[in-house]
């Protein structure tokens, strides 16, 4: 009765194991055949158009067949613009609202709150486009706006830290749970007062989780494209400062012309899809880079034996 019991249990192990590694197989070929497709069809399409007529251009105009010009280079800064704002903004408002709920929060409300805030996750994103046309847009463009236009780059940044929240308040919770307790304890035992101690304990030995929560918020931010075509207004300028700007982003004019475009056009989108996916890699790099560099330790310098013996004459 033992060894057949035994062998089950290992046949499963087996079983999951294989399961696992063909899992593990089929994500990173299909980011292989991702990559391959773009370079071989994005590669070719920079090269005709020229790089840095392509990538520093600022003027995009495929309307007239005789007067095309592929310029990205106003989608790359309404791009950064956009998502340095709405991470701005949604990651201070999920931050506060973590360690509201970790420590400030009765428990059970807390559980109330926190399923709340993660199911703000699960709704879809064309949802999320139609409450900033209909609520946030209005809201701005009779209550804020100077110039009479609700649509633009604050809209979009709203709705997009609305849609980062759950993100950053998950991870980050999770991250300060799983910081030792006793931390916490030994800074109220030291005199130091609960905000203190949150802020000042908790909070910076969580911040490996804070930090990952960061980066998957601006991986969402800066690949969001639905909510943001309906609410940033869609015209290819380049950013001037302006909250209220109609701009478009890198996902923005790929998604507004690719079904219907075709020839130099279409290879034009998915050159922007191109640059799209290496500056989505070179943000994540650059991530990955602050973060090992602040987890190396600073070595102090060995005195040498000549300073050594200096000291010990003195």
């Amino acid at each position: 009765m033992i060894r057949p019991f035994y062998r089950f249990i290992r046949a499963r192990e087996k079983l999951m194991k294989v399961l696992f590694l063909l899992s593990s197989v089929f994500a990173v070929l299909a980011l292989l055949v991702i990559f391959l497709f773009l370079m071989m069809r994005g590669i070719p399409s920079i090269a005709n158009i020229g790089f840095f007529r392509f990538v520093f251009g600022t003027r995009w105009s495929v309307s007239d067949p005789n007067n095309q010009s592929f310029g990205i280079l106003p989608m790359i800064v309404g791009s950064i613009y956009v998502t340095a704002l709405a991470t701005l903004i949604g990651v201070t408002i999920g931050l506060f609202t973590a360690v509201f709920l970790y420590k400030f929060c009765p428990k059970k409300i807390a559980k109330g709150v926190r399923q709340l805030i993660n199911l703000l996750a699960g709704i879809p994103s064309v949802v999320y486009g139609l409450f900033g046309v209909m609520v946030i847009v209005p809201f701005l463009r009779n209550n804020v706006s100077s110039n009479g236009m609700g649509h633009g780059v604050l809209a979009a940044s709203i709705i997009l830290a609305i849609m980062i929240l759950p993100t950053i308040v998950s991870i980050t919770l999770d991250a300060l749970h799983a910081a030792p307790e006793h931390y916490y304890e030994g800074a109220l035992a030291l005199g130091a007062s609960k905000e203190r101690a949150v802020f000042g304990v908790m909070l910076p030995s969580a911040k490996s989780g804070v930090f990952a929560a960061v980066v998957l918020a601006v991986g969402r931010a800066i690949g969001e494209t639905m909510a943001v075509i309906m609410v940033i207004g869609g015209s290819p300028e380049m950013p001037n400062g302006s909250l209220f700007q109609s701009i478009r982003t890198l996902t923005a004019n790929i998604a507004l012309g690719a079904m219907e475009a075709t020839g130099s056009i279409l290879d034009a989108m998915i050159a922007t899809g191109v640059i799209l996916f290496v500056f989505t890699l070179f943000i994540n790099v650059g991530f990955n880079l602050i973060k090992n560099k602040k987890k190396k330790p600073n070595k102090k310098k060995k005195p040498d034996k000549e300073e050594e013996a200096t000291d010990e004459v003195g």
